[in-house]
């Protein structure tokens, strides 16, 4: 029997959510493609704090986690429901890498709910958000990713939600479905690592175009999570959206099938 995939997703502005576009319509797409899981393992880069913690709510609130958007988008809601058993069927599978149970703090933000929207717009599957430790290097994150493995033989969708490319401050307004040669310099490298050697992620943190492509991490760690999977398990790498769009951003997102 096929295992459910985990994917990459790189979800771009919010406006994603109300939008339909080239990128939605894949995420719409991929979802698809498989059958319906019985829940989601969600790795937003809108969690990125001192700890990994797992959402362990039966109802987690919807984070409108965003300023300067139109009063649309605050409006928007995506009550799905969560998932304690999950939760601690991830902080089990976790160990000795300790996962704590968050049953208060957090809940499903725009990083999560902006992307599922588009692929489950009936909020019917439970959703489960996995915090990004951002006191640990790179390796810690691919070695949880790896470890999460077993969540696709168990019919859990894994949804990271980042940007490969992520410089806000360089933003370009009228530069849709364009990124600079930097931006996309980087992109492609990292495409040419997820797709042929997952492994070996860290070494764009030496690429000339890192500084530029990631000034801050939280975006680009979930990635390390897709290629944790990928490299532990042998899993077939491919793209299901690619490019870049306003200068500085990647929307390139990755799917992983075993």
């Amino acid at each position: 029997m096929a295992t459910t995939p985990a994917l990459f997703v790189g979800h771009g502005s919010p406006m994603n959510t109300l939008e339909h576009n080239q990128y939605t319509a894949a995420w719409s797409e991929v979802a698809g493609s498989f059958p319906k899981p019985r829940a989601i393992l969600a790795i937003s880069a809108h969690w990125y704090v001192s700890a990994s913690a797992v959402t362990s709510m039966a109802k987690p609130r919807v984070i409108h986690d965003f300023y300067g958007f139109p009063q649309e988008l605050f409006d928007f809601d995506y009550a799905a429901p969560g998932s304690p058993d999950l939760a601690r069927q991830v902080a089990e599978i976790a160990q000795p890498t300790v996962v704590s149970l968050d049953d208060t703090t957090w809940g499903i933000d725009h990083g999560t709910w902006s992307v599922l929207a588009h692929m489950f717009p009936q909020a019917d599957v439970p959703v489960v958000q996995l915090a990004i430790d951002a006191t640990q290097p790179l390796e810690y994150h691919m070695d949880l990713g790896a470890k999460l493995a077993p969540l696709m033989d168990d019919d859990v969708l894994i949804v990271a939600s980042g940007n490969v490319v992520h410089n806000l401050r360089q933003i370009a307004w009228d530069g849709e479905g364009r990124g600079y040669e930097w931006a996309q310099r980087f992109d492609d490298d990292a495409r040419e690592v997820m797709l042929r050697r997952p492994e070996e992620l860290g070494q764009l943190l030496e690429s000339d175009d890192f500084r530029l492509a990631v000034p801050t991490p939280d975006h680009f760690v979930p990635l390390a999570y897709i290629s944790g999977l990928s490299a532990a398990t042998g899993a077939t790498t491919s793209t299901f959206a690619e490019g870049c769009t306003m200068g500085s951003l990647s929307m390139t997102s990755y799917r992983i099938d075993r």
